[in-house]
């Protein structure tokens, strides 16, 4: 389990250092495996926004940009990233620079023309291995503020070894809690409100199999907005803990997880045809997970079905036919409780995992 140390300390915040909190959690029987930085080791780097762009005149992968960095001037840079655009908010390591592995920025010439800084990626600055295109900051991210304040990188993540009869720590709330005791503090739990149903459309649940899933509650949520990407604050938790941002509905229930301890899984409701239906697999189905890999099931695995097809295998992993996708506006949010030595072992058996 890893977690940022300071998502934790939003939930309980002793005073004492981070030393010392990591101490406390291994008296508490949280072994901690390791505590690593939450990014590279790097300086002077802001966050700019790129004014204007025109092609290199002899480098057909090259732009050159005008960029606002926030002190008075607009600054030439040379970039190559193929996501590079006017009106784009990234991270600009400035000359003088000192960027992970200890590579020094300094004013220079590409293929003639010259280059005030360098547009950075995630993998340049240690986020993470994504060196696809340049970051992309939201739209609000004030230019000129220090990229380690905006993303609050002075953070550290503490590698937990957790053991199987703590299950309850899984979550941030869970390690908390522990803390809170240890610490006599109170858990500054988040205010949860009621959330006004707005839809008669409802979806009947068959639990065939009962005693595997006693309960299975499920929520049509209608109109969701598409072009909307995954807040930065909570792609960075989820990075710090491991997980990659991949699409707002499929962040949001792994938020939850991370958070709460409760798993979720998001349907994308066009795809389910008529009731879902909690059931074991018959022996020799197949089923293609959501990354693409076809498993064969046995009669040991539980699985959630519609009328027609099976849409996840519970507890696991769901389905390519029913995952949500950039064109998904109306989804189903599915929240149960799976028997623990049901879903047990199975990603393992599976090799998902």
């Amino acid at each position: 389990m890893k977690i940022s140390e300071n998502w934790l300390r939003e939930w309980v915040n002793p005073n004492i250092s981070s030393d010392e909190l990591v101490e406390q959690l291994t008296m508490l029987g949280l072994e901690v495996d390791e505590v690593l930085p939450a990014a590279g080791d790097f300086t002077h780097v802001v966050v700019a926004e790129i004014v204007s762009i025109e092609k290199h005149p002899d480098a057909d992968k090259l732009n050159i940009c005008q960029v606002d960095s926030g002190n008075g001037e607009l600054l030439q840079v040379v970039c190559g990233a193929p996501n590079a655009r006017a009106g784009l908010k990234s991270a600009l390591a400035m000359i003088g620079a000192v960027l992970p592995g200890n590579f020094k920025i300094k004013k220079s010439k590409l293929r003639g023309q010259e280059s005030n800084g360098m547009m950075c990626s995630d993998v340049e600055l240690g986020l993470s291995d994504d060196h696809s295109g340049i970051m992309e900051l939201p739209v609000d991210a004030p230019v000129g503020m220090d990229i380690r304040e905006y993303l609050a990188l002075n953070d550290k993540i503490i590698d937990i070894d957790l053991t199987p009869n703590r299950a309850d720590c899984f979550c941030a709330k869970g390690i908390a809690i522990d803390v809170a005791c240890l610490n006599n503090l109170q858990v500054n739990s988040p205010a949860i409100q009621q959330v006004t149903v707005d839809t008669e459309v409802k979806i009947e649940v068959n639990l065939t199999a009962k005693k595997q899933s006693p309960r299975y509650l499920c929520r049509v949520i209608n109109n969701i907005d598409n072009s909307k990407t995954t807040p930065i604050w909570m792609q960075e938790k989820l990075r710090r803990s491991g997980i990659r941002s991949i699409h707002p509905v499929v962040d949001v229930t792994n938020y939850v997880m991370l958070e709460l301890g409760q798993p979720m899984h998001g349907f994308d409701k066009s795809t389910i045809k008529g009731q879902i239906e909690v059931k074991m697999a018959a022996k020799g189905e197949k089923f293609t997970l959501l990354d693409g890999k076809e498993v064969s099931l046995d009669k040991n695995y539980l699985m959630i079905a519609d009328s027609e097809n099976y849409l996840a295998i519970a507890g696991v992993m769901g389905g390519l036919n029913s995952g949500c996708s950039d064109t998904t506006t109306d989804i189903v949010l599915e929240s149960a409780y799976f028997d623990p030595a049901t879903i047990m072992g199975k990603s393992r058996d599976l090799g998902i995992f």
